[in-house]
């Protein structure tokens, strides 16, 4: 199974993604934003929608709308004062809009939909990676560079502000981010299940962490070892990836409350 390039490449991506995912998830389950996944890849398949119909790479459209959309939600939080569900909900609604226009007007298209909206890891191409990879070593080096500032604005936001420009900064980066992590994360599991990579690991491991470092640490694992065993259990019995990692990630979360409940 591993000799084959096309699942060399579906581990690769899976593996990068889920380092994504799960060490920004953290920052946003405890930010109370866990559904900012779930907005940003609806919008985005308005951006996705416009890439099929003229004809440019359906990810790179999907990428500049989330990335719109994402600062649109943040913009409307900090200037606007809506609440983050109801941030999250316009541009959702938006990005599913200009979707539900385009492919009406285009009367559809030839290209599978379905492999935006369930994913289609196993179909990762040497652009696809190139992409992920560039999000990944930007994702980490932020996250090492901004460390404190993330800690600091999840748990203190006023004590985060008082850091003037460089938090300014680092939150124009951070939901840029979460932008770029939710466009790579369709590849792996679609459109639909997007926030099960961003929410599910971060809780699991907050379940059995006793510092926000384990928690971090707990997340990457978890969210890795879904990611590997879903893929190959999918390969080995021909069923859907996307669904077979989901699955693989709530299985971890049921293992670790359970083990909760008897140590409690």
């Amino acid at each position: 199974m591993i000799q084959t390039g096309f699942m060399q490449n579906a581990l690769l991506a899976g593996i990068m993604i889920s380092v994504v995912t799960s060490i920004l998830g953290t920052f946003l389950v405890l930010r109370k934003l866990s559904l900012i996944g779930d907005g940003l890849a609806h919008a985005s398949f308005g951006g996705i929608a416009i890439g099929l119909l003229i004809g440019i790479n359906a990810y790179i459209t999907g990428l500049i709308v989330a990335v719109l959309g994402s600062i649109g939600i943040y913009r409307l939080m900090e200037k606007a004062k809506a609440y983050g569900d109801s941030a999250i909900a316009l541009i959702l609604s938006t990005g599913m809009a200009i979707a539900v226009v385009v492919i009406s007007y285009a009367d559809g298209f030839t290209t599978d939909i379905f492999s935006y909206l369930f994913g289609s890891i196993l179909f990762t191409s040497t652009f696809d990676l190139y992409i992920i990879t560039t999000v990944f070593v930007i994702t980490v080096a932020y996250v090492g560079l901004f460390y404190k500032q993330l800690v600091y604005f999840s748990f203190n936001k006023e004590l985060a502000s008082l850091q003037g420009r460089k938090h300014s900064i680092s939150q124009n980066v951070f939901v840029i981010l979460i932008a770029l992590a939710v466009v790579i994360s369709i590849r792996a599991v679609g459109i639909l299940l997007v926030t099960a990579l961003i929410v599910i690991p971060p809780l699991t491991a907050l379940q059995i962490s006793s510092s926000f470092k384990e928690s971090l640490i707990y997340s990457v694992i978890i969210s890795v070892s879904s990611m590997v065993l879903g893929i190959t259990l999918a390969y080995i019995w021909d069923l859907a990836p996307s669904g077979v990692i989901v699955l693989t990630m709530i299985g971890f979360f049921l293992l670790t409350y359970l083990y909760d409940i008897l140590e409690s």
